[in-house]
């Protein structure tokens, strides 16, 4: 009876024994799933962006980035607080794969999951491109190239391609006048044939009925409306006489006379330090010298303002052939119907330049 008693207790215990132990493993897997659940978590949902100041921070990500570059972007800005975190989820979320160009906006505490995944997504912010007071196709590419991806030479190439101009109908001399002065919205990744295309729709946009209407009750083409603006532009920056001036040379160019406008003889000179135009510079030989040549250029001597083609198409004719500039050095001109009456303000001005000691 006492041998019974002894086996059921040793067989209890090895029981028991075995009931600890299950709880034991339980335990630890627990504890094991717990914290490896908690770190996983905190790589993948704890804050990893650090932005100065907690302000939002655009990145540029360039069309045809590895994850090396990507990683370079992201590390030399100081962005990423735990690096290797957040290499291991953008690799478990295959974006070196995945990637995209563009601009992307970080926010300041972004997770590794809210981070991957924006960049995944290649849902970018456009950038404002702003372009004004601008000479020429070279001066424009350069202000663009500092906008969006494209570099000022793919730029350049672009506008100057023959098929480029001949879909939109337009030449070399001309292709300026396609690019009307404005703030527009674009994709940073944007290409240069892109960019092409967009400121030609724009161009047919901003070339509506309302105004094709008044250039062809001018007797002129959109070409010659922008060209002749473009003279108007370089004439003055008061946007209130602008359409007088315009007026000047529509009257002129009704009469058969020359324009003699300074400044298409400065863009033919290239040489825009000269303050004042002298007899020697009358005789140079280019299609630009209005002095020398009737007619408008051959195309634009700038990328005119809104406000100079406007002027243009809704000029004040109120019979003035002659304009000078006020000699009060305002910026302002005066304007005259005769001759006589343009040669005592002309001389009133080079007395005022005269006395400033402006003598070219």
């Amino acid at each position: 009876m006492a041998y019974y008693h002894s086996h059921y207790g040793v067989g209890r215990k090895k029981k028991n024994s075995y009931w600890k132990y299950l709880i034991w493993v339980i335990a630890v897997i627990a504890i094991v799933v717990s914290v490896g659940g908690y770190l996983l978590y905190q790589v993948i949902y704890k804050p990893n962006v650090w932005t100065p100041d907690g302000k939002s921070v655009s990145v540029f990500i360039s069309t045809g980035s590895s994850f090396e570059d990507v990683k370079k972007v992201l590390f030399e800005k100081g962005l990423i607080v735990h690096r290797n975190n957040f290499i291991w989820w953008a690799e478990k979320k295959n974006y070196p794969n995945l990637i995209k160009s563009g601009r992307y906006i970080l926010s300041n505490n972004m997770n590794n999951d809210e981070l991957v995944a924006l960049l995944r997504s290649g849902n970018q912010v456009p950038v404002k491109v702003i372009f004004n007071n601008v000479r020429d196709i070279y001066q424009l590419a350069a202000k663009v190239s500092k906008q969006i991806e494209a570099d000022s030479v793919s730029l350049v190439k672009e506008f100057y391609n023959p098929e480029t101009l001949s879909g939109m109908g337009l030449t070399q001399s001309t292709v300026s006048t396609i690019f009307i002065p404005d703030t527009y919205e674009f994709y940073w990744n944007t290409s240069a044939k892109g960019f092409t295309k967009r400121m030609y729709e724009e161009y047919l946009s901003f070339w509506n009925v309302s105004r094709t209407s008044k250039a062809t009750d001018l007797g002129m083409t959109i070409p010659e409306v922008i060209t002749l603006a473009s003279i108007v532009e370089k004439e003055t920056n008061k946007v209130d006489e602008k359409p007088m001036l315009a007026g000047v040379y529509i009257n002129r160019l009704e009469k058969g006379w020359r324009l003699q406008a300074d400044p298409t003889l400065i863009f033919a000179l290239n040489d825009y330090s000269i303050k004042r135009v002298l007899n020697v510079h009358l005789d140079f030989d280019s299609p630009y010298n209005t002095y020398k040549y009737g007619g408008l250029p051959p195309g634009p001597i700038c990328i005119p303002s809104i406000s100079s083609i406007d002027a243009v198409l809704n000029n004040k004719n109120e019979g003035y052939l002659y304009f000078c500039a006020k000699d009060d050095l305002s910026g302002y001109h005066v304007f005259a119907k005769t001759n006589s009456q343009h040669n005592r303000n002309a001389k009133k001005y080079q007395a005022a330049l005269d006395k400033m000691r402006i003598y070219k």
